[in-house]
């Protein structure tokens, strides 16, 4: 009687492979359908039912007492109302499946809950059904042959062509009924199959859109609080990328005064070596100069020599800034090499004297070639007149410039 029961209970979802067979569920899915259909109340509203007789109404307040008692008369109500779905699960706990007392290690709750269970027992139920039915339909066909046979002729039912075609079209429309609920519930089947992974996925991303959701909502809170702590105006994307791009330019221009000034203080640091090495230079030829006037001292008793030497020096370098000389020196023992400063040019006076003599044998002029100097210099070279010489072209030359 337990089979039965379970196979009349689930002969009620599915329609059967073979035609003319009553449908019958398939195991999966009356799991599912007493899964899903049994009432599982939340745990807050368990605690609520459990200790809503405990509340005593003067603890509330007078519109919380009117939809305490509003909840007291639905729990009523609801323990009260003959609910179909209470009735099933109760049947549905208290049915046993043949068979479910030999399987080793299930009880009686286990072969309940179990799908596989289920599966089995259905399975092997609609194979005993489908050759019970043949058995019937095989038997019931044998008494109607074996009635129409023995009885009158008179009294026996008339089967014609148009009797037959009428069976056949009942039972085509028998068949398309099972068939097109048949391939409905393989499109369902389907169509689970196909959304499953899906829900999965929406169920996998869950707990990251719960994460995105926090940081969106921390996101505008950090927002809200940036407006707050800067009121209007504020810098705009538009304005911000102007400084930026001011900036930017105000970098390069003092890249390029720090590059200026790095040039600069290279120069000058090769400048301050130079000098270092003249005045090294200076310093070795001061302390010849004092060594060979503390030797001319020591040789020379006339004590005017020294002042006379420093007069002369001095007026040296007043004639060489008077005359915008920059340098003399004696290339050889018989000629001299003056250097002038004409701004922009710079004159330079060649004198060749005859060897162990103060005559003047010639003179070259370089650095101004616009003025022709050849019968000045001819003319003093005759009169051996050598100042007189320098005068004439330096006079010359700043005539020309």
């Amino acid at each position: 009687m337990a089979g039965a029961t379970a196979t009349a209970i689930a002969a009620r979802s599915q329609p059967s492979d073979d035609v003319g067979t009553q449908p019958f569920a398939s195991p999966a899915r009356v799991f599912l359908y007493y899964s899903h259909h049994t009432p599982r109340p939340s745990p807050f509203y368990s605690d609520f039912l459990r200790n809503i007789d405990d509340i005593e109404p003067t603890e509330l307040g007078p519109t919380l007492n009117i939809h305490f008692d509003t909840a007291r008369a639905l729990q009523k109500s609801l323990n009260d109302a003959p609910l179909r779905i209470v009735a099933d699960r109760e049947k549905f706990k208290t049915h046993r499946l043949e068979g479910a007392e030999d399987w080793e290690g299930a009880s009686a709750d286990d072969s309940l809950k179990d799908p596989a269970l289920v599966a089995n027992d259905v399975a092997a139920q609609i194979s005993f059904l489908r050759k019970l039915k043949f058995q019937y339909l095989e038997q019931n066909a044998k008494d109607k042959y074996i009635k129409t046979i023995v009885s009158d002729i008179d009294d026996a039912p008339l089967i014609t062509a148009t009797t037959n075609e009428e069976l056949r079209t009942n039972y085509e429309l028998k068949k398309e009924k099972p068939k097109a609920a048949k391939d409905q519930l393989a499109q369902k089947y389907q169509d689970i199959r196909t959304l499953t992974p899906l829900v999965e996925q929406g169920t996998a991303t869950e707990p990251e859109a719960t994460t995105l959701s926090q940081q969106i909502l921390d996101a505008r809170l950090a927002l809200t609080r940036l407006r707050q702590a800067h009121p209007h105006p504020r810098l705009t994307v538009a304005t911000a990328s102007a400084h930026l791009e001011s900036q930017v330019m105000q970098m390069q221009e003092f890249d390029e005064k720090v590059q200026d000034v790095n040039d600069r203080v290279a120069s000058v640091k090769e400048k301050v070596k130079e000098s270092a090495r003249e005045v090294e230079r200076l310093r070795v030829k001061r302390a010849e100069v004092e060594k060979g006037v503390k030797t001319g001292e020591m040789e020379v008793e006339d004590g005017r020599v020294v002042g006379l030497y420093d007069w002369f020096t001095v007026s040296l370098d007043l004639h060489r800034s008077i005359m915008s000389l920059i340098s003399s020196h004696s290339p050889s023992e018989n000629s001299l090499v003056l250097t002038y400063l004409i701004p922009p040019h710079e004159l330079t006076i060649t004198l060749l004297f005859i060897p162990n003599t103060r005559q003047l044998a010639e003179a070259q002029v370089t650095g101004i070639d616009d003025i022709d100097v050849a019968e000045v210099v001819d003319s003093h070279i005759l009169t051996n007149d050598v100042p007189g010489l320098v005068a004439a072209v330096l006079v010359r030359a700043r005539a020309q410039v």
